[in-house]
């Protein structure tokens, strides 16, 4: 991808106010990218690196659907949400999980990532959908079932593939490390991760934008009830795609006009990413008035007596 000027900008800065006294404080970067990588606003450094962590769930899901594994084993579009999923672990989503894998004649004991403390399956863990369609993809091309979470892995391989060429990049610049569920995730500037979802929000690719119907049609399966990246694209009704990841890392698409906004909270503070999002949709005009309110008041006003507050702007290139 074209790497252009290095732009800096003041980040911008979360606080906690207790009774409108501030109490705590986060940094934050954030950018807003093209499909071509073109800068188009950024909060602090565009080019500051990060594990992209979870918010790469969409583009894993790609494998499952560029091999015809979706259509081979009759998955549905929840499935395929779920399978972007950092999903709560409730039965209706390990249900879901359940169903795919048993698709393709799987059992639950296949999954390699963590059952989840106080659990009772790895079906429960946030990121069995993940793993559920990479093992799908696993069967379908009779790969290696025991190996599928090795970054040499011919799925993995086929993962990194797709992201290096939405980016234009050889695949062997790519910095992989594992997740905390065990497969790989990689090191990425901001401004990658936000030319990935301005792919993913392009409705360029037919493969891509399955992804993007699955998780809009059905946004309950990508976090829960109550959750961010559900609650968003529930009130936006199809015009954002939204993943999170972890570490303060918050990804998200303008669906139908190829644009990405990347966000990095410093500290790696969930509640503050939730704000800068919720912020910085709102002045970008991504969201309405009605839904910025509605979200606010449930991920802004943390009791009657704290709140979140955003200041800081993306300065345009």
């Amino acid at each position: 991808m074209s790497r252009g000027n290095r732009i800096k900008s003041p980040k911008l800065e979360i606080s906690l106010l207790r009774e409108g006294l501030k109490e705590s404080t986060h940094l934050a970067e954030a950018v807003v990218c093209d499909t071509k990588g073109r800068v188009l606003s950024v909060a602090g450094d565009g080019e500051s690196s990060a594990f992209i962590r979870s918010a790469l769930k969409p583009f894993q899901a790609l494998a499952v659907v560029g091999t015809g594994s979706i259509e081979h084993y009759k998955l549905t579009d929840k499935d395929l949400a779920v399978i972007c999923s950092s999903h709560k672990g409730t039965k209706e989503h390990a249900r879901q999980v359940f169903r795919i894998l048993w698709q393709a004649d799987l059992e639950s004991q296949v999954l390699q990532c963590p059952i989840p403390h106080g659990k009772d399956s790895a079906l429960e863990h946030n990121c069995s959908g993940k793993h559920a369609g990479m093992l799908l993809t696993c069967k379908h091309c009779n790969w290696s079932l025991s190996s599928y979470m090795e970054k040499n892995h011919p799925v993995q391989e086929l993962i990194l593939n797709k992201v290096a060429e939405l980016l234009k990049m050889p695949p062997q610049e790519f910095i992989a490390a594992k997740d905390d569920c065990g497969v790989p995730t990689y090191l990425m500037q901001l401004r990658q991760m936000a030319t990935l979802y301005a792919h993913l929000a392009s409705g360029d690719r037919l493969d891509v934008e399955r992804v993007v119907r699955a998780m809009t049609y059905h946004p309950t399966m990508v976090a829960g009830k109550g959750g961010f990246d559900t609650e968003l694209m529930r009130l936006s009704e199809g015009e954002i795609v939204s993943k999170s990841g972890a570490e303060g890392i918050q990804c998200i698409g303008r669906v139908g006009e190829g644009l990405g906004l990347a966000i990095k909270v410093q500290d790696g503070a969930k509640r503050a990413k939730y704000a800068v999002a919720l912020y910085l949709l709102t002045r970008l005009g991504w969201i309405s008035p009605a839904v910025s309110d509605t979200l606010s008041e449930q991920f802004l006003s943390l009791s009657p007596y704290k709140r979140l507050d955003v200041v800081g702007e993306l300065a345009l290139v």
